[in-house]
């Protein structure tokens, strides 16, 4: 018998085994990281409490404007600039997940941000995957493995995408999983990165595009049709295609082809992309058949979790376990990496770690 969503406590939400496929490596570090490693930069802080500096970036950010939520990353960028940083907060970012309970996760970031301080974008991703590497290693001695893939983004508002795309190829069998693109949406549509998403295919590398949170319809029909985005970024725009349930040819093709929504409540809240837990269209698009996922975006940014945005998920909007069930085995299906890795994970490893509740 399944049991009530409301009875699915926070203990239960932490152990169950999750999959994550949209979170930012600069958006998730450790407040006390992020004042450590600040003070040896010299790069002053709002504040040098890393309580304090936590609820700054949660404040900051929930402004309902995507510009100034991604001007809160000057900070984490600023101690992301060397060798060293990278390899401690790509290592503290493993663990972080494995704490809670994330057993598949895929990182992005945008290596041409962190070449300030001298590192080129190829010392910048092996930096990264070095430090990806060390974090899987002691979570699996800690008995808590989890596997993380990475994804590579081009700054949609800048011209190094090609270059970024380039790197994705070179180090797609080197921890590299897929490519994105990321940064101010509107006003900077897809189809402008054709060039890198037609190398992207012609390579056979996988890649995810940000569309459908600060603008709608046109920018998830480019990333799908112009571009061939085999998952979407947010995606939370969808639903004007969708009128008293009825989709349009758009949402149907999303729905029919199981394009994954990488759907990020907390941050589409903070962002204005969405005006509520119990209102966000994640649920309804569940209920339509969409194939949803769960994500935090920006761990730090929005003072959130894997099992936070679950549990407001069950609380606020009702969720059973069967539902976090669904979005998790969901992830997994849309994951980057080869379909017998995927389907291993779902039989030996997501399916029964939800046995007790569904």
């Amino acid at each position: 018998m399944t049991a009530p969503a409301h009875r699915i406590d926070a203990d239960t939400l932490r152990r169950l085994p999750k999959a994550v496929l949209h979170d930012h490596l600069d958006g998730g570090l450790r407040p006390a990281t992020v004042v450590e490693l600040a003070a040896q930069a010299g790069h002053p802080l709002p504040t040098t409490d890393p309580g304090e500096l936590a609820a700054w970036y949660v404040e900051a950010a929930g402004s309902g404007d995507l510009v100034r939520y991604i001007a809160t990353f000057e900070h984490t960028l600023a101690v992301m600039q060397s060798r060293e940083g990278l390899l401690r907060t790509a290592e503290e970012y493993v663990l972080d997940l494995a704490a809670d309970g994330v057993v598949y996760g895929e990182v992005r970031y945008a290596p041409e941000l962190m070449v300030r301080g001298g590192l080129t974008l190829e010392e910048v991703v092996v930096a990264v995957q070095e430090g990806l590497a060390a974090g899987m290693a002691k979570a699996a001695a800690a008995g808590t493995p989890v596997r993380v893939g990475t994804l590579l983004c081009g700054m949609r508002m800048f011209d190094r995408t090609g270059e970024v795309a380039e790197l994705a190829v070179a180090h797609r069998d080197a921890g590299v999983v897929g490519f994105d693109i990321a940064g101010a949406e509107d006003g900077f549509p897809p189809a402008d990165h054709l060039a890198a998403f037609e190398h992207l295919r012609r390579e056979s590398v996988p890649f995810t595009i940000h569309a459908g949170e600060a603008h709608g319809l046109p920018s998830i029909h480019q990333a799908i049709q112009v571009c061939g985005a085999q998952r979407i970024g947010h995606g939370v725009r969808i639903t004007e295609d969708i009128v008293d349930g009825k989709l349009g040819r758009l949402a149907g093709w999303v729905r029919d082809r199981r394009i994954a929504l990488e759907m990020c409540p907390t941050s589409n809240l903070q962002t204005g992309a969405a005006a509520s837990i119990a209102g966000h269209p994640i649920t309804a698009l569940k209920d339509l058949g969409f194939r949803v996922t769960v994500n935090t975006d920006n761990r730090l940014v929005s003072g959130t979790t894997m099992t936070r945005e679950m549990s407001l998920l069950v609380e606020q909007a009702g969720w059973t376990a069967e539902d976090l069930r669904a979005v998790t085995v969901n992830a997994v299906k849309s994951a980057f990496i080869p379909f017998d890795e995927r389907r291993a994970l779902i039989e030996d490893v997501v399916l029964p770690g939800y046995a007790d509740l569904c």
